[in-house]
């Protein structure tokens, strides 16, 4: 597991899950299994990907009982074919089925996006094009989404609006410029005594240059640019600061996007849009 993902973090997020699915009693389960009832069941894959959310479900079942014993036959990030046996996990009946849809959930969206994000990796792993992903994820589980975009071979981008700062159009339409927002921008971090890197958009060549005359910046995006201006801004830019494609990338597009020599593509579509991978969790039955 990455350093930035937090393990209380993450326990307090399953509570809210776990919850959210139980709230005063899984009824059935109690109605059908004994207490004292044990047995093993088997993360079983349908359909082929990349897994991911192994280490996690492996929290869930300890969460909601430590004394499950859980076996873990294939890894986060290894491709999966339908039939393929990730894990399986052995002990009391009611504590597998009250975890199941909660650790379902969260593997098979996170398998999905591994899945779709590996995609656009070997699409582009001709070139030096890192793939990264936005903030267009789930409210409450963006943790878990850019953990699936580690696990998919991509790159995160900044967590949330705390961790970078990002001088979009907005920004610049609001603040009355290009050069005047990136002063004010080093103003407010030395008043505040932050340390973060900073990242521009652009439309076009023109704000590009503007860009280039003001400086003092690390990364400078090149926003819905088509392919010949996306050529020439890299040309013009000429590895003074990181460039970063974005807007409209898809798997049709991302190679041409590469191609062009920039250094990042963020792709919105990572987590988005995503569809689960299946997965299903089946009694093993003697």
């Amino acid at each position: 597991m990455s350093d930035s993902v937090v393990i209380w973090d993450l326990l307090d997020i399953i509570d809210e899950a776990l919850i959210e699915d139980i709230q005063e009693g899984d009824h059935t389960t109690l109605a059908t299994i004994d207490h004292e009832a044990a047995g093993t069941a088997k993360l079983l894959v349908k359909e082929p990907g990349i897994i991911a959310g192994v280490e996690l479900a492996e929290q869930i079942l300890k969460h909601v009982n430590p004394e499950l014993e859980v076996d873990i036959f294939i890894p986060d990030g290894a491709r999966v074919e339908p039939g393929d046996i990730v894990l399986t996990a052995s002990g009391r009946v009611q504590a597998l089925l009250v975890a199941e849809r909660t650790m379902l959930n969260f593997m098979q969206r996170m398998s999905g996006i591994a899945t779709n994000t590996n995609r656009f990796v070997q699409a582009v792993r001709h070139t030096e094009a890192k793939i990264l992903d936005t903030r267009k994820t789930t409210p409450g589980l963006r943790t878990f989404e850019k953990w699936a975009v580690r696990i998919g071979g991509g790159h995160n981008h900044r967590f949330g609006l705390y961790d970078m700062i990002m001088i979009k159009d907005n920004h610049v339409d609001f603040c009355g410029g290009i050069e005047n927002a990136i002063n004010r921008v080093h103003q407010y971090l030395a008043d505040n005594e932050l340390n973060l890197r900073i990242e521009v958009e652009t439309r076009n060549l023109d704000e590009v240059w503007q860009v280039l005359k003001t400086g003092r910046v690390d990364r400078i995006m090149l926003d819905n640019y088509s392919l010949e201006a996306l050529r020439e801004a890299v040309k013009v830019i000429d590895k003074q600061f990181e460039t970063e494609a974005s807007g409209g990338v898809n798997l049709n597009t991302v190679k041409a996007i590469a191609e062009t020599g920039v250094d990042f593509i963020s792709v919105g579509e990572l987590t988005h849009s995503v569809k689960s991978l299946d997965l299903s969790f089946k009694a093993v039955v003697a």
